[in-house]
């Protein structure tokens, strides 16, 4: 029997540090199953070239249900549903090759922008009810985690015999992580197994968003 799947991808340690706790979640997550789906892990590199080709592979290999991509975003202090990935790469660091991109687009000719699948809201709604922080977020960045996030959307929306719903969550520092940095927020990997499981439950519960104000004003 064929199992329906979630495709989770995360990324390897980078900038200086020594775990990623997107990475840590694969192997937490990797294989589970949650609704009826199996949970297939996938670790990226960070890197420009390589990273979005090997997340498109893999979706054409397993044809998941659901792609959720997982990035780390050190700094912030609670789960972050990005709801846009722009066609833009502006590296503040080299990726893991050495390369440092600036003002150049993630796929040339492509939309100026995709707006994630998933249902963010209600995943971010059911975060709230479990006792998990979330947000939505309206930028991803510009470096490697938005590149794979534009590819990934850029893929199912172009590809004839893609049929899946896709999109992003940066995640914060590992408590072990933040205690090298000056004031700054974490999670604890429970919480982060936690958020991220109910998260994919929601997106499979729901294929479409629902009517709940979610914006800012800055």
């Amino acid at each position: 029997m064929a199992f329906r799947r979630v495709l989770l991808a995360g990324f390897e340690p980078f900038g200086g540090e020594q775990v990623n706790p997107s990475h840590v979640l694969l192997r937490e997550l990797g294989g589970e199953r949650i609704s009826g789906h199996r949970i297939e892990p996938l670790c990226l590199p960070v890197n420009f070239t390589r990273a979005g080709a090997l997340l498109c592979d893999a979706i054409d290999a397993c044809r998941p249900q659901v792609v959720l991509c997982v990035g780390q975003a050190g700094g912030r202090s609670r789960l972050s549903f990005e709801r846009v990935a722009v066609n833009l790469i502006d590296a503040r660091i080299a990726d893991d090759e050495g390369l440092q991109p600036t003002d150049c687009p993630v796929v040339m000719g492509g939309p100026a922008a995709y707006f994630s699948s998933l249902p963010v809201k209600r995943m971010q709604a059911a975060c709230h009810a479990a006792g998990v922080p979330a947000e939505l977020s309206f930028s991803a960045g510009s470096y490697v985690c938005n590149a794979v996030f534009y590819q990934l959307m850029h893929h199912i929306r172009t590809a004839p015999a893609e049929n899946c719903r896709a999109g992003f969550v940066h995640v914060p520092w590992l408590p072990e992580q933040a205690i090298h940095h000056v004031q700054s927020a974490s999670m604890s990997l429970d919480l982060l197994c936690k958020g991220i499981g109910i998260a994919i439950e929601s997106a499979l519960l729901h294929t479409e968003d629902g009517s709940i104000i979610g914006g800012n004003e800055h």
